[in-house]
């Protein structure tokens, strides 16, 4: 049985994270794999991080939910979901709190999700080679729909790290990126023309497949609203709350708390996949959040955000693939008109089927280069 190791975000406490993480486990589980998630040490930040180690930081974080206009007890709710996120939810990934370094595994896959984002002033990730292969002890070293977030090569060269990235690109036996973004910057800084795949949220079929994910929910007659904690304005949520109001619908905030928010949901992630499932429409800025309200066959916006952190780059990449550009908003304004837009799913599902059949198809490959190794 070959030993896959996946280096990840799977500690990330957001639902995106956690399930990008879980869909590859279960691709490479249904390959007839043995699977063990990689840790890795978070590099110094080349951004200058704003000053919060990581207690400072969840700190800061609560104090930033409680002022926020939501009812009281959405928020300690929110707060609650943080706190336990590791306990409750890190069994289904088969981790827990000890951390694992440079396992000794056949193939080492680094992915999914913003494994390159290495310019940003997070302190739980930073420059960290490790997110690059560096220090494994696997006999063949890939990714798979890895991306570079916002990291442009305009800020690789800024920071002085363009050539260290490329030698290290240079170093896998099979890269995978999930963006154009990623795919322009391993051109350029390694010569390497990457394959190009799509999200395991996308390539794991969840809603087929995935047993955890219940039928019914206690909820119905709502939008949900979803984006990291405050990322909402005060001016968006009020048009939010306004199109609500309009449409008979109560706003239920997933994954993070908003200034609008009648509920803040406490689910697991194969709970949240349910809610969006049951939701009468989907507001959100995130690039999992527009995947999930993709894989459910809702109406939804998609908030392009081009200021502070960023998420044009895999959002507009994203829509583009999957045929739904038109659901593409920078103006929240214009959300009625976008939102009773009906969307017809047919092109979208037969460009998901065949990304799947490419991205299994690489997967095995990957494996089969191992066994023949071997042998």
């Amino acid at each position: 049985m070959v030993k896959i190791g996946i280096l990840s975000m799977q500690r990330i406490a957001n639902y995106g994270s956690f399930l990008q993480a879980y869909g590859l486990k279960s691709i490479f589980e249904e390959l007839g794999c043995k699977v063990q998630f990689v840790d890795y040490h978070p590099g110094k930040t080349l951004i200058s991080p704003d000053g919060r180690d990581g207690l400072r930081r969840k700190i800061s974080k609560s104090i930033e939910v409680l002022k926020c206009y939501a009812p009281l007890k959405e928020k300690i709710k929110f707060i609650v979901y943080k706190k336990n996120y590791a306990i409750n939810y890190y069994p289904y990934l088969e981790i827990d709190s000890k951390m694992v370094y440079a396992p000794e595994v056949d193939v080492q896959v680094i992915g999914s999700d913003e494994v390159f984002n290495c310019v940003q002033n997070n302190v739980n990730v930073g420059f960290s080679p490790e997110l690059f292969g560096r220090g494994n002890n696997a006999k063949r070293l890939i990714s798979f729909a890895a991306s570079f977030g916002n990291t442009t090569e305009k800020k690789l060269r800024e920071y002085g790290i363009i050539s260290k990235v490329g030698k290290w690109i240079k170093m896998f036996d099979a890269i995978s990126v999930r963006d154009i973004n990623s795919v322009k910057i391993i051109k350029t800084i390694a010569n390497v023309i990457p394959e190009y795949h799509l999200d395991p949220v996308l390539i794991y079929d969840f809603l087929s497949k995935c047993e955890h994910i219940p039928i019914t929910i206690p909820d119905s007659g709502y939008l949900i609203l979803y984006g990291y904690s405050g990322r909402f304005s005060k001016k968006e949520c009020e048009t939010i709350k306004k199109y609500a109001k309009k449409s008979g619908l109560k706003i239920i905030c997933i994954g993070g708390i908003q200034d609008v928010c009648d509920k803040f949901a406490m689910l697991n992630p194969f709970e949240a996949i349910a809610y969006f499932k049951n939701a009468e429409c989907v507001v959100t800025d995130t690039f999992h959040g527009t995947i999930f309200s993709v894989i459910t066959h809702k109406p939804f916006i998609s908030v392009i955000r081009k200021d502070g952190y960023g998420n044009s780059e895999k959002l507009t990449d994203l829509l583009n693939r999957l045929m739904l550009k038109d659901r593409i908003i920078e103006n929240i304004d214009a959300m009625e008109e976008l939102l009773l837009k009906k969307i017809d799913y047919k092109l979208t599902d037969k460009i998901i089927n065949e990304e799947r059949k490419r991205a299994y198809a690489y997967l095995e490959k990957q494996i089969k280069l191992v066994n023949i190794g071997n042998n």
